[in-house]
């Protein structure tokens, strides 16, 4: 039983950091493409790690990447907001379809 739960781990990670790849070559600009990376990496990372937790049932691998994936989840909406931020505040082209630009008074 626990094979089967880290296959699916596994592959349902594996598929969740495909998407994320798939969207960075599909989506139009930065802010897009940054959103498709920090919500389905981190949850693929996070699946992963917890399958392969599940195959080696040993205290140090499941304490490092419980570490792992607690620090992923941390650092990665920071790294994201300080790249839009930056994209913001250096002018890069958005796309051309968006509705409105909320920060737009604070450049």
């Amino acid at each position: 039983m626990t094979e089967w739960l880290a296959f699916t781990a596994l592959i349902l990670g594996a598929l969740f950091v495909l998407v994320s790849a798939i969207g960075i070559l599909r989506l139009p600009d930065l802010f897009m493409r940054m959103h498709a990376t920090t919500k389905t990496n981190s949850l693929g990372i996070a699946l992963i790690l917890i399958g392969v937790i599940l195959v080696f049932p040993q205290w140090n691998i499941f304490f490092k990447g419980l570490l792992v994936i607690v620090f992923t989840f941390l650092t990665t909406p920071l790294g994201s907001h300080m790249i839009s931020k930056t994209g913001h505040m250096l002018n890069i082209s958005t796309w051309n379809r968006y509705v409105r630009d909320d920060m737009a008074n604070d450049r």
